[in-house]
């Protein structure tokens, strides 16, 4: 039985941007999931390599990312390094025969590279051309539960309102939270305090008046959901809780529906939780989402404004310390 473990351990794996915050909590996600990885390399730019990171009990030595370094043959590699590292790299890693998934926004949009939610649309995977991207973080979240809507009701327009945690801005959003009561402490990351304040910008703004956060949503729903043509809006903002992204959806249907029959559909479909219970105060919370794979799902309601149209929040997990870009 142990000779059959070890023959199944035979994947080499490469974690790029190793020392980040992301590549923090993929080191920690790996170590839970004990997938059948023979060999770990983890990799980081010139400033952070040569650091000693500790993963499965083992003490391992940062590399430095060069354009040789896929030369040594992986199987896989997990990009969590910034979409300008992505760009130069992950070709040249999936030219090398290693599988790419990347979790900047540099391949989101690329016609050619599949935009893969697993509980949503994980058949994509086998049209990779060697790299896989990994959606926005709020977008993953609102998804899962979306998807389960459309086959049922077909979506017609929907309406996001995020309130996202500061760890999805990194360690220097983390910092800014941790900090910002220090009258002598400078911003790191935003234009204005977090502490007890909401900033209705996250990324930067285009000439339409929408945040690129806020396009990145738009664009990526109607990709993973393959329909290009759905409307869709939303508004994202910065809330000062440190981790698990909340979000408002809005969804109108084609299809009339029945708000038990819906409800019912959430409830049994995989990687979601139902916490929809009002008059005992019980809904999704971040504290509670946080450190959970599934999608916390709850305050569904009619809205009797528009016919069609059915309302809920939600909280995704953002597993432990966790953050997303």
């Amino acid at each position: 039985m142990e000779n059959a473990k070890k023959e199944e351990r035979k994947y080499k794996l490469a974690l790029v941007g190793a020392t980040g915050v992301v590549g923090q909590v993929a080191r920690e996600v790996l170590e839970e999931k004990k997938l059948p990885i023979a060999e770990y390399v983890f990799f980081s730019s010139a400033k952070s390599a040569g650091k000693k990171v500790t993963f499965m009990g083992k003490e391992y030595t940062v590399k430095e990312l060069k354009e040789d370094s896929f030369d040594e043959g992986f199987d896989f590699a997990i990009f969590s390094a910034g979409g300008e590292t992505s760009k130069k790299f992950a070709p040249i890693a999936a030219s090398k025969n290693c599988i790419v998934v990347d979790n900047s926004s540099a391949w989101r949009m690329d016609k050619e590279v599949p935009l893969v939610v697993p509980e949503v649309n994980s058949d994509e995977i086998k049209n990779n051309k060697g790299i896989i991207a990994n959606p926005n973080c709020s977008t993953i979240q609102a998804v899962v539960p979306l998807k389960i809507l459309d086959e049922k009701y077909k979506i017609k327009r929907v309406v996001y309102s995020t309130y996202q945690a500061v760890s999805g801005a990194g360690i220097k959003g983390i910092n800014d939270l941790e900090n910002g009561e220090n009258p002598e402490y400078k911003l790191q990351k935003f234009a204005h305090p977090i502490v007890n304040n909401c900033l209705p910008q996250i990324d930067v703004f285009l000439e339409n008046g929408y945040t690129k956060e806020e396009e990145k949503m738009i664009n990526e729903t109607r990709k993973i959901l393959n329909k290009p043509d759905l409307k869709v809006t939303a508004t994202t903002v910065r809330v000062p809780v440190l981790n698990s992204h909340s979000e408002s959806i809005n969804v109108e249907f084609e299809n009339e529906f029945e708000l038990e029959e819906l409800t019912k559909s959430l409830k049994n479909a995989n990687g979601i939780i139902v916490e929809d219970d009002p008059k005992s105060e019980i809904y999704p919370l971040a504290i509670n989402a946080s450190g959970h794979d599934e999608v916390y799902v709850g305050r569904i309601r009619r809205d009797y404004s528009v016919e069609n149209r059915n309302k809920y929040v939600g909280s995704c997990r953002q597993l432990k310390k966790r953050c997303c870009k």
